[in-house]
């Protein structure tokens, strides 16, 4: 890959999941995962989080689904945050999580709805 894909990936990842949270995450990288933040940077998020066919919106409203199907919490919460500032609605969000219980599951649906919920709350006191 290229140092563009690479420069545009850093650019969307800031964005979706705040410059913050991304410059903290290559701060504390250190030589054994150094390069997985590389590789995510690149590839997820400059090859295809930087592909034009799907708006970011869409993107988010996919990986929340995705990701709630394979109960990564952590994940989870950076995503529901990233997701309200592409522009997904929390009722968008419901709507997600209430097919990722008809189609992964209850429990699946039912831990979203709760990482959501904690999300929306902290943003709140935030």
């Amino acid at each position: 890959m290229s140092k563009d894909v690479q420069e545009r990936g850093l650019e969307i990842r800031k964005s979706v999941l705040g410059a913050e949270y991304v410059e903290a995450a290559f701060r504390s990288a250190d030589d054994f995962n150094l390069p997985m933040q590389e590789l995510v940077t690149e590839y997820c998020w400059g090859a295809v989080w930087g592909r034009e066919t799907l708006s970011l919106k869409t993107r988010s409203m996919l990986n929340l689904a995705m990701i709630a199907t394979l109960n990564r919490p952590h994940e989870l919460r950076l995503h529901v945050r990233g997701a309200l500032r592409n522009g997904v609605s929390k009722d968008e969000i419901r709507e997600i999580f209430m097919q990722v219980a008809v189609y992964a599951g209850v429990p699946a649906g039912v831990d979203a709805f709760r990482l959501a919920r904690e999300v929306f709350d902290a943003d709140k006191d935030a």
